[in-house]
């Protein structure tokens, strides 16, 4: 392999030759763990995204000269299109302000900044990755501001469509099987019918609460880090460039983003990224809720509940194993451990340490690979289980005309103590709760009583 020499705060160092990287990014690289874990591919976009629009405040405010700010600009993008993933290097367990990341962010854009302006790679000039890339600028306050945009960008443009995909996927498929009684389980225990449309009802509106509270979480998101600078007081910059930045991304991005109403909270404290990822695992106990109740009405076909035909694989011959459902459960799981790790990332003197919280690299990987995870969740949910999913009509009429829980319908004609009676000798001479009720409510009406459908809903006045 071919190097290059570069130089930095520290010293000389050798480069491999055909990297973007720079001194400082290499000096991270062979100090750093390797623990197979990289920032992520959001977070390297984001960075892009923060950089590009630092570059055109600082061109508008007379702090750039139109040339650098336009190789800048343009190096940016590059960056936030995903072409340079490769050059971000570092792993992801560093310093826990982000300074690696982002002076690998720095670099990797003035190297190819200067490679459009005809220059060498390490050559600093005509841009210089500290004084242009990063001018107005900390480590402290742009990977903060990218943890926001990265997880913005993601939920609206993946989770949240994801999420109301299933929805209307879940009240389809209630509207469609809204005439389909099957028996209701309290305790895992033979209850009253309901009706399989509105058990999936019951899903689609737990969908659909999650997504909104995941919506509202994301309002906190919109306030940016961008223009503290090291510690919050905005030392090296203008008092507007947190300002003019966020109107930048919201232009960039077309989502809203302001500048902190307070700096020192929004370098310190990482709350709002911690409502974010607890709206996520709100959800995702939903979806496991969701997926285990489907895998447990599919169980069978033979000595199972057997009400859903589900769609699956399986070693044994004829056998689908509930594969989607398990898998849905295990993204869950790791959502909500996602949480925990998050929460100790915003706990005191784990990672807010006075003015800057140390714990962010852990926390940017931890919410997007959540967010991540339930934008999956749902596609698997809406394309793989809803989609080929069968109800055994027949199957759950039977089952629920059987059950002795539908004498509770008459208890409030019959009486609590008689109706007990009939549902007890039902059982004992194993005949039906209409035979066992025969001759206490006359004919017709116990006909009427006992109709299935009915009692999925409330009396008629």
């Amino acid at each position: 392999m071919e190097f290059r020499e570069e130089s930095d705060s520290m010293g000389a160092i050798r480069v491999p030759a055909s990297s973007l990287w720079g001194a400082g990014t290499e000096r991270a690289r062979q100090a750093l763990a390797a623990s197979g874990r990289s920032i992520p591919p959001e977070m390297i976009h984001a960075l892009g995204l923060v950089k590009a629009a630092c570059s055109k405040v600082n061109l508008g405010l007379c702090k750039l000269d139109q040339g650098r700010a336009d190789l800048i600009w343009q190096a940016a993008m590059e960056v936030a299109s995903g072409i340079h993933d490769k050059e971000f290097v570092l792993d992801l367990f560093q310093t826990g302000s982000g300074t690696s990341a982002n002076m690998n962010a720095n670099e990797v854009i003035a190297n190819r900044a200067n490679e459009l302006a005809g220059f060498r790679r390490g050559a600093k000039s005509p841009v210089h990755p500290n004084d242009h890339v990063n001018m107005g600028q900390s480590s402290n306050d742009v990977f903060p501001t990218s943890i926001h945009v990265a997880a913005s960008i993601h939920a609206r443009k993946h989770l949240i469509p994801s999420l109301a995909k299933l929805e209307r996927m879940l009240e389809a498929k209630a509207s469609c099987w809204d005439g389909i009684v099957k028996p209701g389980r309290t305790h895992l225990m033979d209850a009253t019918p309901v009706r399989m449309g509105q058990v999936f009802s019951g899903y689609a509106e737990q969908v659909k609460l999650g997504r909104e509270r995941i919506e509202s979480s994301l309002e906190g998101l919109e306030f940016l880090a961008i223009g503290g600078t090291a510690v919050g007081t905005g030392l090296n910059t203008r008092h507007d460039f947190g300002s003019l930045v966020a109107k930048a991304l919201s232009e960039s991005t077309a989502m809203p983003f302001f500048e902190a109403e307070n700096h020192f909270e929004a370098q310190g404290a990482k709350d709002a990224l911690l409502q974010h990822s607890g709206s996520m695992k709100s959800l995702s106990a939903g979806f496991s809720r969701i997926a285990n109740d489907i895998r447990l009405m599919g169980s069978g076909p033979d000595c199972g509940l057997g009400e859903l035909r589900l769609p699956g694989s399986s070693i044994m011959p004829g056998k689908v194993n509930p594969v989607i459902c398990e898998a849905v459960i295990q993204m869950c799981i790791r959502v909500i451990s996602n949480d925990f790790a998050i929460s100790l990332c915003d706990f005191g003197g784990v990672g807010p340490i006075f003015e800057l919280n140390v714990a962010m690299p852990l926390l940017a990987d931890s919410i997007l690979e959540s967010s991540r995870l339930l934008s999956e969740s749902a596609r698997l949910m809406s394309e793989k289980l809803l989609a080929g999913m069968e109800v055994n009509e027949a199957h759950c009429r039977e089952m629920a005309g059987k059950s002795r829980m539908i004498a509770t319908r008459l208890a409030s004609v019959i009486g609590y103590d008689r109706a007990a009676e009939v549902v007890r000798r039902a059982g004992a001479e194993n005949i039906s709760i209409g035979q066992a009720a025969a001759g206490l409510v006359e004919a017709e009406r116990l006909e009427g009583l006992l109709d299935l459908f009915s009692m999925t809903r409330p009396e008629e006045e």
